[in-house]
């Protein structure tokens, strides 16, 4: 890529706004693509004519199996020719997959769509926490992952709504050209705005010792396989949730006309979470910040399995559970991601990938595992979240060789 030096006025570095508001983007993209189609599935459903009404969550899932397949290929890459070539290509792939799904005469077709808007829409994901972790570190790096966190989760709050606006004007396939405006907005505001954060010392082409030799540095790291173990478990819990959400409002609860805003509410709860974290995770920790939330996470799942959660408890006791949960998964969230990170500057593209791939992939399968379970209640669902807590503690415990809260080393 060619150097831009001195750089123009319309190439200098971009504030901290509006870096914060482009990164934000960049991770909306999964969470739209995602969130937006859950009030198309049950159409979906119907559209092809599936025997079996739980395979409409194959939708959310194919999305993720691509985005898990494409980190381990997108983050090494940017470690030897820059991150912003492979941002821009993976950005014009998600554009390919949604055009493939607009047209999909099959369901079979839509879902290697998805695979295909999935792959490209890793690149972003994996790109945005590269970029951050060239730019920042520590406590800093958390508080700009909670920022960002707490800037595109207004997507989840507002995906299903915008959803049902266009399904109000347009069958379901015109999602995905929504999808498409938007990462064109994306794509054009990356081009003109963001300069290249990593410029490689030497431009070598990728090597298959060079990308075996980046991921013996990121696995061989303690602290970088436990967080990411432990964030893939409870993204399990997540895509759980997110793959039966409509099912279980709408199927459990019969509120078709309040899930997108009961959904936006759950939302709302990992939205404060990221407010109070960006504000006080410089002061108190992230270590801190984390396992009390971690320890909340589990001891509310606990409960809730102990006194075997019924399979229609009152929606507002459900809503409260899922509220308190989700809260402290937006405590948990960015700060697992930045101590899975903090280690790897060198090869933070790479690592990005690790933490990206591993956490995707494992929700990916947990997510649907407990979306098979359905069965027109709720105990999945509540008893995936116990068990899935219970595990990141586990791993947290390893990680931490046994000492919860402590003050990360100097």
């Amino acid at each position: 890529m060619p150097q831009l030096s001195p750089p123009t006025d319309r190439h200098r570095e971009i504030g901290f706004p509006e870096f914060v508001g482009l990164m934000a983007m960049l991770m909306a993209l999964t969470a739209l693509s995602i969130d937006v189609m859950l009030v198309a599935l049950a159409d979906i459903s119907s559209d092809y004519f599936l025997a079996d009404a739980n395979d409409r969550q194959l939708v959310i899932t194919a999305y993720l199996l691509g985005f898990a397949v494409g980190q381990p290929v997108w983050g090494p890459l940017s470690d030897r020719i820059g991150r912003k070539p492979v941002l821009i290509a993976g950005l014009v792939i998600y554009g390919l997959g949604c055009l493939g799904a607009m047209v999909s005469p099959s369901f079979e077709t839509l879902l290697a769509a998805r695979l295909v808007q999935g792959l490209g829409g890793a690149s972003p994901r994996v790109m945005t926490m590269a970029v951050v972790r060239d730019r920042y570190a520590g406590s800093g790096m958390a508080r700009v992952m909670s920022l960002l966190m707490m800037i595109f989760i207004i997507v989840p709050i507002l995906a299903p709504t915008m959803g049902s606006a266009v399904m109000a004007f347009a069958p379901w396939h015109w999602l995905f050209g929504f999808m498409m405006v938007f990462d064109l907005i994306v794509l054009v505001w990356t081009l003109t705005r963001l300069r290249e954060t990593h410029r490689p010392q030497r431009q070598l082409a990728p090597s298959l010792g060079g990308l075996l030799e980046t991921l013996r540095v990121v696995v061989s790291n303690r602290q970088t396989v436990g967080y990411t173990v432990a964030f893939g478990f409870m993204m399990g819990s997540l895509m759980g949730y997110v793959g039966t959400a409509q099912q279980v409002f709408v199927e459990v609860y019969h509120e078709v006309e309040l899930f997108p805003i009961l959904f936006g509410a759950i939302a709302s709860a990992i939205a404060a979470a990221s407010i109070i974290n960006a504000r006080f995770v410089t002061r108190i920790g992230s270590r801190r910040m984390s396992h009390a939330a971690l320890l909340g996470f589990v001891a509310v799942g606990l409960v809730t399995a102990a006194f075997g959660f019924p399979a229609k408890p009152p929606l507002a006791l459900f809503m409260a559970a899922l509220g308190i949960q989700f809260f402290c998964f937006g405590l948990i969230g960015p700060n697992f991601n930045a101590m899975a990170m903090e280690p790897m500057g060198r090869v933070a593209g790479a690592a990005s990938s690790f933490v990206g791939f591993y956490s995707t992939a494992a929700s990916a399968f947990l997510g649907w595992a407990v979306g098979q379970q359905f069965d027109d209640s709720v105990r999945p669902l509540m008893m995936g979240f116990a068990g899935f807590g219970i595990l990141a503690l586990v791993c947290v415990l390893v990680t931490e060789r046994g000492r919860l809260f402590r003050r990360a080393a100097a």
